[in-house]
């Protein structure tokens, strides 16, 4: 997952304003005890921060995967 990737995905899943607090202020247990923004900072992959942030936000797990991709070329 690249990190435009992340972002998109953030955005489409919790909001674009609600999807940055929570990438820069929910603490993630699984990351260190870090915020995402903080986890990508230090080089953590986006995909591993995803994940974690799915985790602990309860996004349902059908809807982890194949997010933030741009939609198919027509």
């Amino acid at each position: 997952m690249r990190l435009s990737e992340f972002w998109r995905a953030v955005s489409d899943e919790f909001g674009e304003a609600y999807g940055r607090v929570l990438v820069s202020d929910l603490v993630l247990r699984e990351l260190g005890d870090r915020s995402a923004a903080d986890a990508l900072a230090r080089g953590i992959p986006a995909r591993e921060v995803w994940l974690c942030l799915c985790k602990a936000a309860d996004v349902p797990e059908s809807r982890w995967y194949g997010v933030g991709l741009p939609p198919p070329k027509k």
